[in-house]
């Protein structure tokens, strides 16, 4: 597909909503209710016998509210719409969602560094236009996006939360979330100052919202260039300024 051409495919979150219509856009995906009201429940329940502190049961709670958030409210048929709405769909995956489940279902056995990689490559994959297209025209890929950037960003925040003494412990962590960071600016910095349009999937839909699809497309690249990547590099600065101290203390 050539970049002036648009896809006849209809993407897995249907046809992008008319501005009026959006409220009312909500994804009727019966296997898609059934699995996250079967993951929540598994959830719950490991919480339950395992004695989880509070705090851990209000994280997977939150994370449950954000999956329908993103998987089933109208934000997911906006990402059919805009560039912009798909961009913030992943920050919240990556930069909420991921966080919230590794606070409270960890992923201990995953190796955090491996899974930076993998979030890393997955970052700058999906941003291939050809690979982006596929995940607009067929289902098994998009959730295969989904997959590759919320299962390792589950992993390395699982790294980042565990609990470690003194600098050293937290230099590696630190440097994955603001490495992160960086790369989802420098990504952002290219869908800003493209001279065209990448995605010719959203060119038929972004002007009923006010917006052309370069314009749409910069949106998100500031989106992700300055506010996206701000709470990633903010984190990685907390972290090692706490083990700075608590060496300081020892």
């Amino acid at each position: 597909m050539s970049s002036t051409q648009m896809s006849d495919a209809l993407p897995y979150c249907g046809p992008a909503p008319a501005p009026g219509a959006l409220l009312f856009a909500w994804n009727t995906d019966l296997v898609l209710w059934v699995a996250i009201a079967m993951a929540a429940c598994l959830g719950v329940f490991h919480l339950h016998r395992t004695g989880a502190a509070p705090p851990r049961k209000r994280a997977f709670a939150g994370a449950a509210g954000l999956a329908v958030v993103v998987f089933v409210s109208p934000l997911c048929a906006l990402t059919v719409a805009l560039f912009t709405a798909r961009t913030f769909h992943h920050l919240v995956l990556i930069g909420l969602l991921a966080p919230l489940l590794a606070y409270a279902l960890p992923l201990r056995r995953v190796p955090a560094g491996a899974a930076f990689f993998v979030l890393s490559a997955a970052l700058w994959a999906w941003h291939v236009p050809v690979i982006y297209a596929a995940a607009w025209d067929h289902p098994a890929f998009y959730w295969l996006m989904q997959a590759t950037l919320l299962l390792p960003a589950w992993a390395v925040w699982s790294g980042v939360f565990t609990r470690r003494n003194g600098l050293g412990g937290a230099i590696a962590p630190a440097i994955q979330i603001g490495a992160l960071a960086g790369q989802m600016g420098l990504i952002g910095a290219i869908l800003t100052f493209a001279p065209r349009p990448l995605y010719p999937e959203h060119l038929a839909y972004t002007e009923a919202f006010g917006l052309s699809a370069l314009a749409d497309q910069q949106l998100a690249g500031l989106m992700m260039w300055v506010p996206g990547m701000l709470p990633f590099a903010l984190f990685a600065a907390l972290s090692l300024r706490a083990a700075w101290a608590y060496e300081v203390r020892a």
